[in-house]
Order: C-alpha cells, then sequence, then structure tokens
C-alpha cells in the first residue's frame, strides 16, 4: 500500500492537475532525453486496494531502469470506463486521495503508445502483466502488429524505430525463451505461498482467471505439476473462474487426496473484482463459499501475485530479455 500512499495529492490539486494531463508530458526533462520507452499493459481493475499489483511492478522496472520512461496502460475497455468517468468526479478525487494520477487518466495501450510516440520516443517496449497465453495478451499482441505494418513512402517518416511485445508470466511460443523455463521461474518466485499454507498444515489452491473460449487450462495444469516437483512438502491445486480446470475439478482432486485444510489465493496479478467476490465472497457460489460447505477449512489471502516482489521480478526480468533480444539499451 506505500506504493498508494506516497502519491497522495489534495483533492482540489489532484483535480486540478487531471484536467491538464491532456496538455502536460508526462516524462520528466531527464527522461525526454531518451528515445526509448516502456508501456506496462495491464488487463486493470476497479478496485484501489487491488492497485499495489499493478503499481509495484512499475516500481521494480522503475528501481531497475531509473532513466527509462515507464507508463501504464489498461487494456479492459469497461476498466477504462469507469476510470475516466472517476477522473472528472471531484467527490471520488477527494475521498480516495491515494489514488495516483496515472491511474485516474489511465489509457489503452494504442493511446498510451501513440502519445509516447508523438512526445518523440522512437523505440517502444511493450510488457505485458498477463498471467498466460491467453485471449487478452493475443488480443494486445495483434494490436502492436497491427502498428508495426505501418509502412511509409520514405522510412525515415515510419513512426517507430522498434516496437516490441514482451511476453505474459507464463511465457508464449518459440524456442528463444521456452516456456518451461518461464513456468519454473514464476513457480519459484511464489515459494512464499508454500511457506504460508506450510505453517497452517494447507494445501495451496490457486484460483486463475481461465476463458469459456480459449484453452488455456494446460497452462495452469503444468504449473501445478511444476509447484509440486519444486514444493512437493505442499499440495499445490489450481482452478479457473471461466473454463479448465473449474472448481469442480479442484474439489474432487481435493477430495481424493483427503486434504481437509485449504489455503485459497488469486493467480492473478491484481487482486481485484474475481478475487474479492468470485474467490472469497460471502456469497453461496464464492470458492470459499463452496469449499467451506463441502467440509474443507479455509483461509483466503486476497494478496495479487504483482504486490510480490519475486513475482513482479518476473515481468522485469521478461522486459530486460525483451530489450536483449532487440539490441535496446534501457538505462
Amino acid at each position: 500500500m506505500n506504493r498508494l500512499t506516497k502519491s497522495s495529492l489534495p483533492a482540489a490539486l489532484c483535480f486540478f492537475l487531471i484536467m491538464l494531463l491532456p496538455f502536460m508530458a508526462w516524462g520528466q526533462e531527464h527522461k525526454k532525453k531518451q528515445t526509448q520507452a516502456v508501456v506496462i499493459a495491464a488487463f486493470g481493475t476497479t478496485l484501489p486496494e487491488a492497485l499495489p499489483g499493478i503499481l509495484n511492478i512499475k516500481d521494480r522496472m522503475e528501481q531497475q531502469y531509473p532513466n527509462t520512461e515507464i507508463r501504464i496502460a489498461f487494456t479492459s475497455n469497461m476498466i477504462r470506463g469507469i476510470w475516466r468517468k472517476r477522473q472528472g468526479d471531484p467527490d471520488y478525487i477527494s475521498n480516495n486521495p491515494a489514488v495516483p494520477l496515472e491511474i485516474l487518466a489511465v489509457q489503452g495501450p494504442l493511446a498510451t503508445i501513440a502519445n509516447l510516440q508523438d512526445e518523440g520516443f522512437t523505440t517502444i517496449l511493450v510488457q505485458p502483466t498477463h498471467v498466460t497465453l491467453g485471449e487478452e495478451y493475443l488480443n494486445l499482441l495483434s494490436c502492436v502488429q497491427g502498428l508495426n505494418s505501418i509502412r511509409t513512402i520514405k522510412e525515415k517518416n515510419r513512426p517507430f524505430n522498434q516496437l516490441v511485445i514482451g511476453r505474459p508470466a507464463l511465457g508464449t511460443m518459440g524456442d528463444v525463451h521456452p516456456y518451461p523455463r518461464d513456468i519454473e521461474r514464476v513457480a519459484g518466485a511464489l515459494a512464499a505461498d508454500i511457506d504460508l499454507a506450510a505453517k497452517s498444515g494447507s494445501a495451496l489452491v490457486y484460483m486463475g482467471h481461465g476463458n469459456d473460449y480459449f484453452p488455456s487450462g494446460g497452462a495452469y495444469l503444468q504449473f501445478a505439476d511444476t509447484m509440486n516437483s519444486l514444493f512437493p512438502q505442499v499440495k499445490t491445486y489450481i482452478g479457473s473462474v471461466e473454463g479448465f480446470p473449474a472448481l469442480e475439478q479442484v474439489l474432487k482432486e481435493l477430495k481424493r487426496d483427503k486434504v481437509r485444510k485449504v489455503l485459497l489465493k488469486p493467480f492473478m496479478t491484481v487482486a481485484g473484482d474475481h478475487s474479492k467476490n468470485d474467490m472469497a465472497g460471502p456469497e453461496a457460489d464464492s470458492w470459499q463459499s463452496i469449499l467451506t460447505r463441502e467440509g474443507f477449512e479455509v483461509t483466503s489471502v486476497l494478496q495479487g501475485m504483482g504486490e510480490a516482489d519475486s513475482f513482479a521480478d518476473v515481468f522485469v526480468s521478461h522486459l530486460t530479455e525483451l530489450a536483449k533480444d532487440h539490441a535496446i539499451v534501457l538505462e
């Protein structure tokens, strides 16, 4: 929460600055000398308490590359629409002074890239914070590929020298960065979850997002298998809100293994609406409620993975490797 607190501004000043944002250059003078910039492309969240899952990733990148312009973009149209309404609401700003200006005025990846290009940044690296190679990541990839298809009569008039995109946490296709290594990297970054479960003698159950129309479940299952190989002292299970594997599959496995105590955590960068309601909400159809009715002793932890430095550093590493792959120097 420190990242939120340090961004606080009086409500009147905050509202005034927001109105000026379209006319302000975000980059500091020492940063504008650079032609490289980074766009952190997150799905986004509407919950202020979930923002540290994204803001911490930016903090870790800024620590690694203090002279590089780094901006946040939200890929969700719905979420950006909610923040636009809040941006023009003085009462919301007054009641939520810890929400940073960059979130109140957040834009989509296309607008963020366009603004950077307009300000003279000619080399732009887009680093997603998506967990899996799924629908949201592939949509973002398509946008970047579309921009890269722009051709001009004169080479010097091309909008970008380089516009490149990194990979999600669990990796992507290809032999340059084999995805099993990324899965192992993520598993290693979540060792603290194993320790927390072990202290209470619980099994570890993750809730991923999933997709009803995209086969993303294989990555989840391979991740769980990797966790069980690296940390056999605690049994790890994973299910998804949408698609396979669903909670029903997890329940079968928990009963098969005679598990009685469960530590329930979101397998998501932020602990947003899905975590607060679908996972740990008081409603009868939340995972916590269902598991409790099935006889399990459940402890829920509402913390996005991005809040942990070890997981945030997975994206920092992906960004570093992306720059190296394309001979881009970040400072």
